[in-house]
């Protein structure tokens, strides 16, 4: 199983300011000696050396991430504005994919807006599946392609569509076991778990994490024990967790507590806040990274979800 990531951002696309480029070029000079400058093994050095907040992004895209099973099949979570760019790197490859399997962990606009510029659905040959638990799912999608919000409408797709309510039982996709779980979210959201060839993957976007979370009950137990890797929610840090109580989002370090507690070994943070450069995200990685040390027994591995990144379980 391969895990992708084509959107990591909360709430709205983020895109990088020229200013903040700008900024970051500048940055860079600042530090150059020219003894940075005499070989390429010193250049390599002084490149080595240099913030990821100044030479890396997280990106602006909001949520969408692919799942490729063993024989190569595509589950996708949510379409956030990161589905374009998936769509459009699936064609530019040329895959041998006819078959799109992707869920939603709600309706909000964030998770739902890419999905009119995810370029296979209007290729005649191609099949989208939509799943979610919400009866209304179709009605959802359709409703942000109608005038006035969208010159189309869902009928200008030339794949064929289908729709499919999910309940509470497991369902099997290509030999991967899928169920979910309900979090708490305004309006509801649900985390989903894969399954396959003995590897669990979690993902849990939109997700403020509550007592009830960490309860060692037979439904926690059947879900979170023996998980490989988690994306989790953490939006926030802690004051602001605690001051957007209610909000439906988690902080970094509850996201380390949950992960420490189940004791699954990978933790990705995700749906980062939209008003936070590269800079302040980085700098809450190396906050979770510090907590965790502190927590007895934890022998946790931290990542920053970032777009392009990718894992393979």
């Amino acid at each position: 199983m391969k895990v992708k990531f084509w959107g990591v951002r909360g709430s709205i696309p983020t895109p990088i300011k020229p200013s903040q480029l700008q900024s970051r070029i500048a940055a860079i000079v600042q530090r150059i000696q020219p003894s940075d400058l005499v070989s390429q093994e010193s250049r390599d050095a002084f490149l080595a050396g240099i913030p990821p907040y100044l030479i890396e992004t997280v990106g602006g895209n909001t949520t969408c991430i692919e799942i490729r099973l063993k024989d190569n099949s595509c589950i996708i979570i949510d379409a956030g504005s990161g589905i374009r760019e998936l769509g459009i790197n699936i064609l530019k490859k040329r895959e041998n994919i006819k078959k799109f399997h992707i869920f939603f962990t709600h309706f909000h606009w964030d998770h739902i807006l890419g999905l009119p510029f995810f370029d296979p659905a209007y290729i005649p040959g191609y099949e989208l599946h939509f799943y979610s638990p919400v009866k209304h799912m179709e009605s959802a999608l359709r409703s942000q392609m109608e005038l006035p919000y969208f010159p189309v409408t869902m009928d200008a797709f030339g794949a064929d569509l289908h729709f499919h309510t999910i309940n509470d039982e497991i369902m099997n996709i290509s030999g991967a076991e899928i169920s979910w779980r309900r979090v708490k979210h305004p309006g509801g959201c649900f985390s989903y778990k894969i399954s396959e060839g003995g590897k669990d993957f979690i993902f849990s976007t939109d997700t403020e994490l509550t007592e009830r979370d960490f309860r060692r009950s037979p439904e926690n137990t059947e879900f979170y024990e023996g998980t490989d890797l988690i994306v989790m929610d953490s939006q926030y840090t802690l004051g602001e967790a605690i001051e957007k109580y209610d909000w439906g989002h988690s902080s970094y370090s509850l996201a380390v507590d949950f992960a420490s507690e189940w004791k699954i070994p990978k933790v990705v943070l995700f749906h980062h806040e939209p008003k936070y450069e590269d800079k302040k995200i980085y700098k809450i990685l190396n906050s979770a990274k510090w907590y965790e040390k502190h927590i007895e027994n934890s022998n946790l591995e931290i990542y920053l979800a970032k777009e392009e990144l990718e894992f393979t379980l």
